[in-house]
């Protein structure tokens, strides 16, 4: 989300100030400035915070449930403060949960869920724009490895990918590059990919930018897109370059880190393919 969403958000569900301020722990002075227009550019860590208490809030904490009820399944509350570590979850500072790939195999076919640290995410159908962006960097991915008889193979959802190699996460991103095939099996991938690419949606926000941001960065991959379709925006995270994304619009032609800048994708051209989308 970007400030407007989360002001849109926040007014949606009748929180307050305070209760904003209380849920994601950013002062109560700084969320009054955000709200109220007089800070329009806060901190990459504040919106994250704030986007991350909102996602929160809308969501509640369900039970855990059967396989048979995945449709209802959500992970526990996100928190402010995270460790890696064998045995705790970095996103919630608590345990592993109990669930397996085993659990996850056995999901009905064509269930949209991800396992993470042994919780299930329901990941929600994509959208139309969702389905055509991604399909469109995919397509310009391919053609780059075809034309320079390259060794990298791209996916694209729905492809499990087994990133930890342990039977606790099973994650299918949206669009993904894996370059040393040793990792590609027929049922999965096993290892990180080298790039993927996440397109966000409103159920899948906190998720995107927050969870799976550092699951990738401790995994391995090198690159991580963020595509923002609302705020027609992309996020660029280069691990091995910095900690901070670089922030680009659907009007810029982005490189491609991992191949060294030699493919671009031009975003003017995938906003061309789905402007029709945004017509009221």
């Amino acid at each position: 989300m970007i400030v407007e969403e989360i002001r849109k958000k926040k007014k949606e569900l009748g929180i307050s100030n305070a209760k904003l301020s209380e849920l994601s722990g950013v002062p109560i002075g700084t969320v009054q400035k955000i709200m109220s227009g007089e800070t329009e550019a806060p901190r990459y860590n504040t919106i994250l915070a704030l986007n991350a208490a909102l996602v929160t809030s809308e969501n509640e904490i369900k039970p855990e449930k059967s396989v048979d009820d995945y449709m209802g399944m959500f992970v526990a509350e996100p928190q402010a403060a995270y460790e890696y570590t064998p045995k705790v979850s970095w996103a919630f500072n608590k345990p592993i949960g109990d669930k397996t790939i085993d659990d996850y195999m056995a999901l009905p076919e064509g269930a949209r869920i991800e396992l993470i640290d042994g919780y299930f995410y329901n990941m929600g159908a994509p959208t139309t724009v969702h389905q055509l962006i991604g399909g469109e960097i995919h397509r310009l991915l391919k053609n780059h490895v075809m034309e320079h008889k390259g060794k990298c193979i791209p996916f694209i959802a729905p492809t499990d990918v087994q990133i930890d190699k342990d039977n606790k996460t099973m994650l299918q991103p949206d669009v993904f590059v894996v370059c040393n095939r040793d990792k590609i099996t027929k049922a999965r991938v096993v290892g990180a990919p080298d790039f993927v690419v996440e397109i966000v949606s409103p159920s899948n926000t906190f998720t995107n930018i927050v969870i799976k941001l550092a699951k990738y960065k401790h995994a391995g991959v090198r690159e991580y897109w963020i595509v923002f379709p609302e705020e027609k925006a992309v996020m660029v995270y280069v691990f091995a370059r910095s900690e901070d994304p670089a922030i680009y619009s659907f009007d810029d032609e982005i490189p491609v880190a991992i191949w060294d800048g030699q493919c671009s994708i031009d975003f003017t051209d995938i906003y061309e393919q789905v402007e029709f989308m945004y017509q009221e």
